[in-house]
């Protein structure tokens, strides 16, 4: 399990009510930033830094990598770890994820178009990253999946049922993974949307469970 910082902050509230004033605690989702480095041919880059929930780091960096075709394989990865060397601030060490690649991998940073930095709110915008996607030779749809509608509808309250931060907080997004009869495989939440998906794809990675045409993928809505 990652370490790191707890999913939930305690606050303390203060409201007023016909001129009185009154205090109590609430619980609120926690957001921090998130650096993923790279390492590759002894070269170590930063990938991205991101506002999220923490939890399920290592999830969110390979799902990240994944999605912008920095890596297609679990085997291309040789490790995956918090940045816990001495010059670092042990404060953000668990705010640092460092992705060691196979060398004999070709890293073509220079197509990453939304790389360095991102918002929580975030996600693929914009026409650069349009253009990025369309010439993605990795992306490819295919699959005949039909899904009835009883089991659309039953998906939403799944997921909201199995939302544990949420329950505590009352705002939190969540990606999850079901089977074609509405089965719920995996669920990831974070204070992004983008996040809590790459955080799914990276556990599809590390389980060997790409691709995932046969399943469905629901997320949290506004």
């Amino acid at each position: 399990m990652n370490q790191g910082a707890d999913k939930t902050t305690k606050t303390t509230l203060i409201s007023y009510e016909s001129g009185l004033e009154k205090s109590g605690e609430d619980l609120l989702a926690t957001e921090e930033p998130l650096e993923i480095r790279i390492n590759s041919r002894e070269e170590l880059l930063t990938a991205a830094v991101t506002m999220r929930t923490p939890g399920n780091d290592f999830e969110l960096a390979l799902g990240f990598l994944r999605a912008e075709g920095i890596i297609r394989s679990r085997e291309e990865v040789l490790d995956v770890s918090y940045c816990l060397d001495s010059e670092v601030d042990p404060n953000q060490r668990f705010n640092i994820v460092k992705v060691i690649i196979d060398p004999k991998k070709e890293l073509k940073i220079e197509t990453l178009q939304r790389h360095f930095v991102m918002s929580s709110a975030c996600g693929v915008c914009g026409k650069a990253s349009l253009e990025a996607l369309e010439a993605r030779e990795d992306i490819n749809v295919q699959g005949d999946l039909k899904v009835s509608t009883e089991t659309l509808y039953g998906l939403p309250k799944t997921l909201e049922l199995a939302q544990s931060v949420f329950k505590s907080t009352g705002g939190l997004h969540a990606a999850a993974l079901f089977t074609q009869d509405g089965e719920l495989i995996e669920l990831r939440e974070d204070i992004g949307r983008h996040n809590a998906v790459d955080k799914l794809l990276g556990w599809a990675l590390m389980q060997d469970q790409l691709p995932l045409q046969d399943h469905i993928l629901l997320v949290s809505g506004r």
